[in-house]
């Protein structure tokens, strides 16, 4: 990559808009679109085209200082000249032009720019104010000033162009994870292939070592993965037959065999890979306002500049025309909102780099901003703070009615029903009986599921479907502490099943963590109350809501809503769509199990770990931190100088400093945040 392609990304905005087509360019924007097309070309093509291969990344680096050094050298050489080797030949035109030659390295690329932007009617760019400033000093004799103001804003550039690597670095490694071949079974013979080729029913032979490029069901009796690259834990997980096993995993010990599911392009890992790809569309307040400001910002200081260059002619005795002019170009080198317009949207993408790292998807910089200021988090029990297996642990029928019968029938009904309810009585019951005919099968959202068998009505779900269809029951589900799936036939109460679920291991652990961040807690679900509450105490969670509905958790949100506090709604993404919708923040667990999670929810836990909510808090609250240290430092430094240069009491130096010191710091500071641990 060439110097002068940082700045021509785009050529509308100032830095910002650069370092934001670099990183949708170079990161993830046309990458993750040629590999969702597959046209063939492998990783390593990919990243030659944009200069990032592994071999040629010193020698992109060099390439990119190459202008700087040329430019520091005969800089160098010339202030030796001037100041401890004088040379009798080293003076006028000659000078002069050994000057230009000097600046030209570093000077032209961003003088062409300057007219590149004018010419798409963004007049006022940061190229311009470079333009006029070192030019200006030319003009008036301040020929090393002039380079060198010009050579450590370019050197600043690289710099921040590096910085915009490192901070995407954590995203774009997502890309690699995707093999853009696999090797199929065809006729008990392995045969390698595109993998965007590959259809559904496909066989996959997958080698200890290699990445599964597809999602699939699992043939092999297990095998282990690395599942990293999806969920940031290194963990071996180990996968039974008939499993779920995703594109991205790589088989760590024997070789297995995956039948293919989904397609390639609809695959979990591309469902990953384009939700990154358009996390930096959604932009943060803060980055909004920075750009905003930064177009009224620079006219404002180019007019200020001609003031001070003309005003003074009409107000000062001893007006001297280059002494203004000089405190002029020093106004607008120091002017340049270089750091702000760069830091801050680095700032960001270093925070939604450092999620992805941890396994937490952000969909945009503005959900950083909104989760460091959560004040509550509402969350669901089943799936979120529990594990979601279910056990059978009692069956409870009245003597009449045949176990066997009832059981095998509530099985045939359950499989109906993707709840992991369903599947703890699938797995109790065992293999469904086929010869029970089911008609007119109805879910009822919140109750259960209802059906006719043999002519005959049969219900099985919660209590409350039980009054819903006037079954009257002889017992109080109150008294029961676990999830009870109640059974109706014919009209006839027939019993109940209970059902119990284990905690997950982090669920105190999260919990204390945000008790500490000085977060609230609260648990809805549409599981019964004693239940909830039995879990809510023993995690330490102050609200807890069993027995609700689904328009019954949009109406507890929308309570703690009203009373003026944010909220995170942590819950499947599907099932609580309405609440996800009006929470402040969606937060959705099982970003591996469900396609959906991804595409409603603001925030995506791929691990289904709780403990990872108060961490994605605390990377909101980092990236918040960073940012506005950012704007200070910038408004407090370039205001103090700005004063002294149009008072005389600043040179370029200190311009510079200004200007690209401030600048480099921000970005050193915005990077800082993927170093940290959470």
């Amino acid at each position: 990559m060439e110097h002068k392609h940082i700045y021509d990304a785009q050529g509308k905005q100032l830095c910002c808009t650069q370092t934001e087509k670099i990183y949708t360019k170079a990161g993830t924007g046309e990458l993750v679109k040629e590999h969702s097309k597959n046209d063939g070309h492998n990783h390593n093509e990919h990243s030659d085209e944009e200069g990032h291969g592994h071999s040629s990344d010193n020698d992109s680096t060099f390439k990119m200082f190459f202008p700087s050094v040329i430019s520091f050298a005969l800089l160098l050489i010339a202030i030796a000249f001037d100041n401890y080797f004088p040379q009798t030949w080293f003076t006028g035109w000659v000078r002069i032009i050994w000057y230009v030659a000097a600046y030209a390295p570093v000077g032209f690329p961003v003088v062409k720019e300057a007219i590149v932007a004018i010419s798409k009617g963004e007049i006022f760019s940061e190229f311009l104010l470079m333009s006029i400033a070192t030019i200006g000093a030319f003009t008036i004799g301040e020929y090393p000033e002039a380079v060198a103001v010009m050579l450590f804003y370019a050197v600043g550039e690289v710099f921040q162009t590096l910085a915009v690597k490192r901070a995407k670095s954590n995203i774009k490694s997502l890309l690699d994870q995707r093999p853009d071949e696999v090797t199929i079974l065809q006729n008990n013979e392995a045969k390698v292939v595109k993998a965007e080729s590959v259809n559904i029913g496909d066989v996959i032979q997958l080698k200890p070592g290699e990445k599964l490029g597809l999602d699939g069901e699992l043939l092999s009796e297990n095998a282990s993965f690395n599942t990293a690259a999806l969920t940031g834990e290194s963990k071996p997980d180990t996968k039974e037959k008939g499993e779920t096993v995703l594109a991205g995993m790589i088989n760590l010990n024997t070789v297995a065999q995956v039948k293919v599911t989904t397609a390639y392009t609809d695959s979990k890992l591309s469902k990953i890979l384009e939700l990154v790809q358009n996390a930096t569309a959604q932009k943060a307040p803060t980055e909004l306002f920075i750009r905003k400001f930064a177009k009224i910002y620079t006219p404002i200081v180019v007019l200020l500049a001609i003031l001070i260059t003309v005003l003074p002619y009409f107000f000062v005795e001893n007006y001297v025309f280059s002494q203004w002019l000089y405190r002029a170009l020093v106004f607008l080198v120091i002017s340049c909102p270089c750091a702000l317009v760069i830091s801050i949207p680095l700032g960001y993408f270093g925070g939604i780099g450092a999620a992805s790292k941890n396994g937490i998807l952000f969909k945009g910089s503005n959900f950083l901003d909104i989760i460091a200021n959560i004040q509550n988090v509402v969350m669901d029990k089943t799936g979120t703070m529990t594990e979601g297996v279910f056990k059978v642990q009692e069956v409870v029928l009245k003597p009449e009615f045949n176990k066997d019968e009832i059981l095998q029938m509530v099985n045939a009904l359950e499989s109906q029903s993707t709840h992991p309810v369903a599947t703890a009585i699938h797995n109790f019951v065992g293999k469904i009986d086929n010869n029970i005919v089911l008609q007119n099968v109805e879910e009822i959202s919140g109750h259960g599921l209802k059906a006719e068998v043999n002519g005959k009505e049969l219900l099985v779900g919660n209590f409350k479907l039980m009054d819903k269809f006037s079954i009257k029951y002889d017992i109080d589900p109150t008294t029961i502490v676990y999830t009870l799936i109640a059974v109706s036939y014919d009209k006839k109460f027939v019993g109940y099943l209970t059902i119990a679920d284990s905690i997950k291991e982090d669920a105190q652990e999260t919990i204390d963590k945000l008790k500490t961040l000085g977060v609230k807690t609260t648990m809805l679900s549409g599981d019964k109350s004693t239940v909830v509450k039995f879990v809510a105490n023993k995690l330490g969670i102050a609200n807890a809501f069993g027995d609700l509905l689904p328009e019954d958790k949009v109406n507890k949100v929308k309570e703690i809503i009203g009373k003026n506090e944010t909220v995170a709604f942590v819950g499947d993404g599907v099932n609580d769509a309405p609440v996800v919708a009006l929470s402040n923040v969606g937060i959705a667990m099982g970003g591996l199990g469900s396609d959906a999670t991804i595409e409603t929810a603001d925030v995506v836990i791929q691990d289904d770990k709780p403990s990872k909510i108060p961490m994605a808090i605390n990377i909101g609250k980092q990236t918040k931190k960073i940012v506005w240290q950012n704007i200070a430092s910038a408004f407090v430094v370039k205001g103090i100088v700005l004063i002294l240069g149009a008072g005389g009491l600043a040179t370029m130096w200190e311009a510079v400093f200004a200007d690209v010191g401030v600048a480099l710091l921000a970005i050193l500071n915005a990077v800082s945040i993927q170093r940290m641990k959470f």
